[in-house]
């Protein structure tokens, strides 16, 4: 038996109450409540051996030593963590045909190839479409079932008379409970049927894999609580009129988060991009001013980008401050440090930053990079093109030392970069690369754009 009661949901963060608000009281958001129907339901989730359960001592409790599955994207391994673990549940966002289907499609075609049952749940398409694209993608096997369907009680009528060892959902927003009075993809349906997945997952020692949409904001929608449930979360980045995707891991259970992989979009689907650097390096033009290499780290591997500066008069009395893939607040406290230490007249200029090939950094160790760019588009000066920088810029103008320095250096060195820019704190001695140690933001203008550098 169970109860209806009208509650109204946050879609941002998925608090309920019983009346609605114009802001919400949990995560101060304004007009997010959505009227929902919840459902009372007396021993929803009943346990198999109905035995009370015992607190255990954490050296009793038997360690499962379950051998992962490997679906041979070796990107896509490595952000699992060394493949996928049974009985996890792992959830992967990105915007609208950047590629999630055709990822998980050839991971699906790798795993039945090794003798794994997969289901594949094309609820957004019918069996047709999703074979069309199997077959362009040259996916073929007989271990690999798609089912259309949308209702979760026939899924979880299908997975118990298939048993299957993967189950793909594509998407969570459109699979829905008969017996919840909403609509798919309401708080309610994606809250409800992603717990009763968790449940499936965990108790049978299936991998499941969900895809979920995401929102303007570039999260993924539905109630916060999505994110807590699952074991993993991916998310997808990038420009869809470019040939390469980004995935990033946020959430990881099994392995270390903040890693990063990369994927090149070809016929035969996404390809793994085995060294990013090169591939966000190919276009670099080497004789324009206001271009820096940075090496940056994300999760356990560096790479090297470009920042780009562009710096012009402007006419109106508010000038523009506009960046692509890094935080608009830091660098309007990079442009306050110039004005305030080195004396640049920025305030009466437009300046528009950005790193090339679409990646977002959020580490500070860009810092430097992102000032020499500036002052080298201010000053219409070339930066050594054969020279990285890395160092984060304090609010008195000094540097400051970045963990992992040797890692970058590393990489610098491997793509044939002839000297770094480091701060002078925290350096050891390398052999690969020549260093350049500097101590304030002024120290690193001289060295590198030269004494003609005052704009």
């Amino acid at each position: 038996m169970s109860k209806e009661k009208k509650i109204w949901s946050c879609t941002t963060c998925g608090h309920n109450q019983s009346k609605w608000t114009g802001q919400c009281q949990s995560c101060r958001e304004w007009n997010t409540f959505q009227e929902e129907i919840e459902f009372v339901v007396e021993s929803r989730f009943i346990s198999k051996s109905q035995l009370p359960t015992k607190p255990v001592r954490v050296d009793e409790v038997p360690i499962d030593e379950s051998p992962r599955m490997f679906t041979h994207l070796g990107e896509l391994d490595h952000l699992l963590g060394g493949g996928l673990v049974p009985g996890s549940l792992s959830l992967v966002g990105g915007d609208p045909g950047i590629g999630k289907s055709t990822l998980l499609l050839q991971a699906s075609h790798s795993l039945a190839k090794q003798g794994l049952t997969v289901l594949y749940v094309c609820g957004e398409e019918s069996v047709s479409q999703t074979s069309l694209r199997a077959r362009r993608l040259g996916v073929t096997s007989e271990n690999l079932l798609l089912l259309s369907e949308t209702n979760f009680t026939l899924i979880k009528k299908q997975i118990d008379e298939v048993s299957p060892d993967i189950v793909i959902i594509d998407s969570i927003q459109i699979i829905y409970k008969s017996e919840i009075n909403s609509a798919p993809g309401s708080v309610t349906q994606v809250r409800e049927t992603t717990t009763e997945l968790m449940h499936l997952a965990k108790g049978r020692g299936i991998s499941i894999l969900v895809i979920g949409h995401v929102t303007k904001s570039g999260e993924i929608a539905g109630p916060r609580v999505l994110e807590h449930l699952v074991d993993t979360v991916l998310y997808f980045e990038g420009d869809r009129q470019h040939n390469y995707r980004l995935m990033r891991v946020v959430k990881n259970r099994f392995g270390s988060t903040d890693e990063i992989a990369v994927f090149q979009m070809a016929e035969g689907g996404l390809q793994p991009v085995e060294n990013p650097s090169e591939l966000f390096l190919e276009e670099r033009m080497k004789g324009n001013p206001g271009s820096v290499i940075i090496p940056t780290v994300e999760g356990s591997r560096p790479i090297l980008v470009e920042v780009q500066a562009l710096v012009t008069e402007t006419v109106f009395s508010t000038p523009s401050r506009r960046c692509t893939g890094l935080d608009s607040s830091r660098l309007a406290l990079l442009l306050a440090v110039m004005e305030k230490r080195l004396g640049y007249e920025l305030h009466k200029r437009d300046v528009f930053v950005s790193i090339a090939g679409g990646l977002k950094i959020t580490e500070p160790a860009i810092d430097l990079g992102i000032v020499l760019a500036v002052a080298s588009s201010l000053t219409n000066q070339l930066v050594d093109p054969e020279t990285v920088v890395i160092g984060e810029v304090g609010l008195g103008g000094e540097t400051r030392s970045v963990p992992r320095l040797q890692e970058r250096l590393k990489e610098a060195s491997n793509l044939g970069f002839k000297r770094a820019l480091i701060p002078r704190r925290g350096a050891h001695e390398n052999q690969t690369i020549e260093t350049i140690r500097i101590e304030r933001v002024e120290e690193a203008i001289r060295a590198l754009i030269g004494q003609n550098s005052r704009p």
